[in-house]
């Protein structure tokens, strides 16, 4: 019963909302298009939970989730359950027609071992290498689901030690732009190569790294998931939500606090990402809050492949450092457009709107230092130093963005929008906007922006500094 009310009052809440939205026809066809059938139940061993987590040797239940998930599906799918308790485990794989419902008196703890944790094909911050499985994956599946009332708690500390030992050998090496990839710490939930895949209502904790990444997958719900990634300290690049060369994806009701980019929209990385050439497309992401975190919406830098129409509505950031990110460089290229962002409240942000094309050099240009033979390098190193040829081909295009009705107070700054010489961002329409900030900010090399309504108080006094721009229409 409590699953099918869920189903009914999604689609009800998506034709009041969407009504509202018919300038934009496509957002009513994005979102999971089924939900797995309640053919048959399984449950989870229940002395796997009474074992799990007790005392210091850890006891590790993989392979009885996974066993309760393969009988499932064997079974022509329907719901996987958990009996109370906690339950530590490795990675483990959805499969067709699979509901894991995961209930509030139920927590999954991520296993602190790599070796749960095995190495599968994948793309990570617009890479394809090898890395390591998620705590919840689902590879190559149709019509699952992960929901529930319950936590999954996956005590990424191991993950954050880790890396943060790495980055200060690497940075003392020269090689910061390859750091990230070579740590290899643990996602909590992929979707990957997947279709109307359902996420509801989870409270994610800790993520060792990037919390819910979909990655070339379609038709796609989240919605009501509460993420937490600070509870055990603050790790580095615990990503909220990344949409990741996906289309078809529906976000909806979430509230996140992590370390990282809160949503974010992806789309590969300089060679390799123009070599897969798969855009982000057609994403919603409504009613939703963001508190610590890099950004309420963040755009790229992965580029590569495009992001095209997406639509961020009633969204709120709470102390998130960026609010409105687009971000790329001269190596990533790709063209982001035809985005909508409207009905927006940040309250102590730091850069309410910043558009840049030459995102964190020393992370975004690979450089070898003097000492490493080429030849016998990882192969996904030879992959980030892969020169993107012509070179034009690298230089992004930022263009057809619509700004509308935010509320900003108490922002560090208004905008920043700093396009390149070759490369201006144009076409940005901005209508009711208004930011209180301590400063005003500046426009470099643009062209071709409205702004109706856009009214800025800067605390020092300053106006808005524009450059090397042109078409600049304020009303």
């Amino acid at each position: 019963m409590n699953r099918c009310f869920f189903m009914l009052a999604a689609m009800l809440y998506n034709i009041v909302a969407f009504a509202q939205l018919e300038d934009l026809a496509w957002v009513k066809q994005v979102g999971a298009r089924s939900f797995p059938k309640e053919k048959t139940e399984v449950w989870v061993s229940g002395e796997a939970g009474q074992a799990a987590g007790v005392g210091a040797a850890e006891t590790v239940v993989t392979k009885a989730i996974q066993a309760a998930i393969d009988a499932c599906s064997a079974k022509g799918g329907g719901v996987v359950r958990f009996r109370p308790g906690t339950y530590v485990t490795g990675s483990i794989f959805l499969k067709n027609g699979v509901e894991l419902q995961v209930d509030k008196d139920v927590v999954l703890e991520g296993s602190q071992s790599f070796d749960d944790y095995p190495l599968i094909d994948t793309r990570i911050a617009g890479i394809e290498m090898k890395w390591p499985a998620a705590l919840i994956n689902a590879i190559g599946v149709k019509q699952a689901a992960l929901t529930g009332e319950g936590k999954v708690d996956a005590r990424g500390k191991f993950c954050w030690n880790k890396y943060w030992a790495m980055r200060k050998e690497y940075d003392a090496k020269g090689l910061r732009w390859i750091v990230d990839y070579d740590a290899q710490r643990v996602r909590t939930l992929l979707l990957q190569r997947s279709s109307d895949i359902t996420i509801h209502g989870i409270k994610f904790v800790d993520a060792g790294f990037w919390t819910v990444q979909i990655l070339y997958s379609s038709y796609v719900t989240v919605d009501g998931i509460v993420v937490r990634n600070n509870e055990g300290g603050h790790g580095p690049s615990t990503d909220g939500i990344d949409i990741d060369s996906s289309a078809w994806v529906l976000v909806q009701g979430c509230d996140i606090d992590c370390n990282d980019d809160d949503f974010c929209l992806k789309a590969g990385r300089d060679w390799d990402g123009l070599r897969v050439n798969l855009p982000t497309e057609y994403i919603v992401i409504r009613n939703c809050v963001a508190r610590k975190g890099g950004g309420l919406l963040t755009i790229g830098s992965e580029t590569s492949g495009g992001i095209r129409h997406v639509l961020a509505t009633d969204l709120t950031a709470k102390g998130t450092g960026n609010g409105f990110h687009i971000k790329s460089a001269t190596t990533r290229g790709g063209l982001v457009e035809d985005i909508h962002i409207r009905h927006i409240t940040m309250d102590s942000v730091g850069n309410a709107i910043l558009f840049t094309m030459n995102w964190n050099p020393a992370y975004s240009y690979p450089k070898l230092p003097a000492g490493y033979d080429p030849d016998s390098i990882p192969a996904h190193w030879k992959t980030m130093l892969h020169p993107v040829e012509p070179a034009e081909k690298g230089i992004p295009q930022f263009r057809d963005i619509d700004i509308a009705d935010f509320r900003v107070a108490s922002a560090k700054r208004a905008i920043s929008a700093t396009g390149l010489e070759q490369s201006l961002i144009s076409g940005v329409r901005i209508r009711d906007v208004h930011i209180s900030a301590a400063k005003a900010g500046n426009l470099d090399y643009i062209k071709d922006w409205d702004l109706k309504g856009f009214s800025i108080e800067a605390k020092d006094g300053a106006r808005l500094q524009v450059n090397h721009s042109t078409g600049i229409l304020f009303n």
